[in-house]
């Protein structure tokens, strides 16, 4: 396997969710036309299925072997994903490491104009389509029954209950929108045991929060300069 399976309009939620994957050209034409374009016409009809499949197959897998070493043992069942887009990581976790039962909480809607900033508590912007994810998760071999995906906006009285053993939220959570969102929940939902994986640019922030923090990753090159965190136990 060396790109995933994707449709149109997966290929289109996968640029708007991850710009570096729609390659210099279109980089360049979202430039020179604005947001708003790029948003409605540039990613819809001029992105080749293949090679988005192609390159997001590539990101996902360096991804995955940055936390592989992490979240690979037979032990760990539940894995909850926050902010995931259509779920790339999680085919990967599900086909090299073996099926787990995979939750996510999701926006279902596109932002009109992309806006890759910082939203604080608000939480606005979104680029996914749930019934996509569900497409694409299930064509990348994840079974049915392990799929299980809430609306962040509709389904918050049934956000699952459960234990997970893995918590994963990259580029998502105290990357575009405060922690504190989920705090509450999380600590609902996990152990002193469960491993939270996310990116931050405040990574000192959170040693008032978590009683073990491990750096995965040092971003230096992006706009955010973030740093990837694992975090276990809540103070």
């Amino acid at each position: 396997m060396d790109r995933f399976k994707v449709n149109n309009k997966s290929s289109q939620l996968i640029v708007l969710q991850r710009i570096e994957i729609a390659g210099f050209f279109i980089k360049k034409l979202r430039k020179i036309l604005g947001r708003y374009f790029f948003t409605n016409i540039i990613s819809k009809f001029f992105l080749s299925k293949s090679n988005v499949g192609k390159r997001y197959f590539e990101v996902m897998s360096k991804e995955f072997l940055m936390i592989s070493k992490e979240i690979e043992s037979p032990e760990y069942k539940n894995f909850l994903s926050i902010g995931s887009g259509l779920g790339g990581l999680e085919v990967l976790i599900n086909n090299k490491i073996g099926p787990k039962k995979f939750f996510f909480i999701e926006r279902n809607f596109t932002s009109k104009k992309v806006s890759y900033g910082w939203g604080g508590t608000t939480n606005s912007e979104a680029y996914n389509n749930i019934l996509e994810q569900k497409k694409f998760l299930l064509e990348n071999n994840i079974d049915d029954k392990n799929i299980h995906i809430f609306d962040y906006d509709k389904d918050k009285d049934q956000f699952p209950k459960l234990k997970f053993d893995v918590i994963i939220s990259l580029l998502s959570m105290d990357y575009h929108y405060d922690f504190s969102l989920y705090e509450k929940y999380l600590k609902n939902v996990s152990t002193e045991n469960t491993k939270i994986i996310f990116d931050t640019v405040r990574p000192d922030y959170f040693k008032k929060v978590f009683k073990n923090i491990k750096i995965l990753d040092i971003k230096n090159d992006t706009v955010h300069k973030s740093k990837r965190l694992l975090c276990s136990g809540f103070i």
